[in-house]
């Protein structure tokens, strides 16, 4: 009898100080893991907002460039020169987009990377061994700062995308 009030005192006063260790140790992970995962929503609605730029200036383009074909004359008007000086700038402005994208998609993969090193850490058992812990906090610790260099390309060559957009066409910014 005195058997099963033991392990029924040591289930009560010693197992929930074991699951509330590992309920902190889960919880300082999501807390650590939340704030990238909010970059990376704002990371895909740039992305967004940038696809839907591509596919204007794409689209733009692609009548531009048809208007171009539909006349076979040697001679060049002035209409025809307006248009290839137009799509010259759209091939500019399509290229810069290309690669803001990229950048926020390499800047979007070092979040993800940073994440993972937290779970990484977090999921090691430093019992057994402290490098996984010591490399996945290493990890976090330089990746975190570096995941912002393409992001600020990224908005810099959008802001230059967006300015090409309002300075072409008589819209000059004053």
């Amino acid at each position: 009898m005195e058997a099963g009030v033991r392990r029924r005192f040591i289930w009560r006063c010693i197992a929930p100080a074991i699951m509330e260790s590992h309920l902190t140790d889960i919880t300082r992970v999501i807390q650590l893991a939340i704030a990238p995962v909010f970059l990376l929503t704002a990371i895909g609605t740039l992305i967004a907002v940038l696809n839907v730029r591509l596919g204007r200036n794409v689209d733009r383009r692609r009548v531009l460039e048809e208007d171009l074909r539909g006349t076979a004359d040697n001679k060049q008007t002035d209409e025809q020169r307006v248009h290839q000086r137009e799509t010259r700038l759209l091939t500019r402005r399509i290229r810069l987009i290309y690669f803001a994208m990229l950048s926020a998609g390499f800047g979007a993969l070092l979040v993800c990377l940073v994440v993972a090193g937290y779970i990484l850490a977090a999921a090691a058992n430093p019992e057994v061994s402290i490098w996984p812990v010591v490399v996945g906090g290493i990890l976090a610790a330089v990746v975190t700062p570096i995941v912002f260099f393409p992001l600020i390309g990224c908005l810099g060559m959008f802001l230059r995308e967006v300015y090409l957009a309002v300075t072409t066409g008589g819209h000059k910014i004053s």
